[in-house]
């Protein structure tokens, strides 16, 4: 054949995993994976590095000795998803392959992949909060833009519980909602600041330097059901709020608390004629991804919640 499948799929792979980064409302995690020890496969590896505080210095013995304990924490990825798509040859031809395999593969990334995995994100993000318990770092009940309640002072709360643990850069993902009555509060004061994900700058709005990162309702729950395609009434795929999920308006952390990882395996292309069922090109499209936040940093996670504790 006159494409080339195998470099066709690298074309796609490298494309597709680019954008799963780029497009995510939650793509400023996956810089966080840059010493993560990855070789393939579902499995990674996470370092972990504790430290002992100061002691005195003795002025005839000197330094007190300390020890660093540095070592990878093994984690396997626990999403492992994909789909398999055939493009009939009767409705391309050889020469318009590519671009349509390309819309094809870029139309299910961003309506179906990307949103899965902040969802996914979020979700972890919000029960790992929740579970942890830590004093101050979950809270429950507020509705944005009901009376007597203020978005400003819900933000700044949140901002001061991670402050009392954690001193560095900081950042915020917040629905729609919550944002609209932040700007309504600030009556045109809120300010924008530069946030750069995937290698692209873009501007968002920010309170006290906090950049704040819009994000869909739909995508914003502290659990989620994840299904599997092949079950009745589960064939339809993707993801959708889990039974007992509430809805969260934002949560605040450091930039460099969660891990997250989004790996495409070996993307697979088969023309017609080697495909053994149909007809057909048909597209292999599998992926790997998780996140993690280490536990000496679940102190430093402030969710806020719109429904009321149980």
């Amino acid at each position: 054949m006159a494409i080339n499948t195998l470099a066709a799929a690298t074309l796609f792979m490298t494309m597709l995993d680019k954008v799963a980064v780029q497009e995510a409302t939650t793509g400023w995690m996956d810089a966080n994976a840059g010493r993560v020890i990855y070789n393939g496969g579902n499995e990674v590896k996470i370092p972990k590095m504790s430290l002992q505080g100061m002691g005195d210095y003795d002025r005839d013995n000197g330094y007190t000795q300390g020890s660093v304990t540095l070592g990878y924490q093994t984690k396997t990825m626990t999403q492992d998803r994909g789909r398999l798509f055939n493009l009939d040859p009767m409705d391309i031809n050889e020469a318009n392959f590519i671009p349509t395999a390309s819309a094809v593969m870029g139309e299910f990334q961003r309506m179906h992949v990307v949103p899965e995995i902040d969802a996914y994100r979020i979700s972890k993000v919000a029960t790992e909060a929740i579970t942890a318990e830590k004093a101050g770092m979950v809270d429950y009940g507020y509705t944005p833009g009901a009376t007597g309640t203020s978005a400003l002072r819900a933000f700044k709360e949140g901002i001061k519980a991670v402050r009392d643990n954690y001193t560095g850069p900081l950042v915020c993902q917040a629905t729609t909602d919550f944002i609209m009555e932040l700007e309504l509060e600030l009556a045109g004061k809120i300010t924008a600041t530069t946030f750069s994900k995937g290698g692209i700058d873009t501007q968002v709005p920010s309170v006290d330097r906090v950049p704040i990162i819009p994000t869909s309702s739909n995508r914003m729950y502290t659990s989620i059901k994840i299904n599997d395609g092949k079950t009745e009434g589960q064939k339809q795929g993707g993801y959708e709020k889990g039974a007992t999920a509430k809805n969260v308006n934002f949560f605040i952390c450091p930039v460099t608390t969660p891990i997250a990882i989004t790996k495409q395996d070996v993307m697979r292309i088969f023309d017609p004629l080697v495909n053994q069922k149909l007809n057909a090109w048909q597209l292999d499209y599998r992926r790997f991804h998780d996140i993690w936040i280490l536990e000496n940093k679940l102190d430093s996670v402030y969710v806020n919640i719109k429904e009321a504790k149980a």
